[in-house]
């Protein structure tokens, strides 16, 4: 079983549960592990790459056949309202490698996969928060970094306007 498709014809792969939900969790300090940037997960990646570590080890010690990305708001858009949004390339690159180190690193005969998480972000270019060419120039660029940090799948999450889709799509 080569690749993600093959494997997904043959059985039923398991794929890990939410990142956000499991950090949102934790006691972490705004200033300290987000490094002042309240409620950004992604820039964990970066901050605390051993609790991103953690995280992942515990999604694959729990079964996890398919781990998802840190990346559910790393779009040069999302990040933007941070003002790190042009590190969005790099921090989607670093939480696709934290990830694939992960699956490379838990030895026990199975072939793991990596997906690389692409959230709705803030911004419905159906509404007019944004036009629809700049998000998906925007996702392009998160693509491409998950791309280089080696995944073996794009997940499209939680999108509900049509135009997003799109653009994530195209983007990927």
């Amino acid at each position: 079983m080569s690749n993600l498709l093959d494997h997904l014809s043959r059985s039923v792969l398991l794929c890990d549960g939410a990142m956000g939900t499991r950090i949102q969790e934790l006691d972490l300090s705004v200033e300290k592990d987000f490094g002042g940037h309240e409620n950004c997960t992604d820039i964990l990646t970066r901050t605390r790459p051993d609790l991103i570590r953690s995280i992942h080890a515990s999604y694959l010690a729990s079964g996890a056949d398919i781990l998802k990305t840190n990346t559910f708001g790393a779009s040069p858009v999302t990040l933007g309202e941070f003002g790190i949004g042009a590190e969005a390339f790099a921090l989607n690159r670093e939480s696709a490698e934290l990830a694939r180190e992960a699956v490379e690193q838990f030895a026990d005969g199975r072939k793991r996969y990596v997906l690389g998480g692409i959230g709705p972000g803030t911004k419905l270019p159906s509404l007019g928060h944004i036009e629809y060419q700049t998000l998906e120039d925007a996702l392009t660029i998160q693509c491409a970094g998950l791309i280089a940090g080696r995944i073996d799948a794009f997940l499209i999450e939680t999108c509900q306007d049509p135009l997003q889709i799109k653009a994530a799509v195209n983007g990927a």
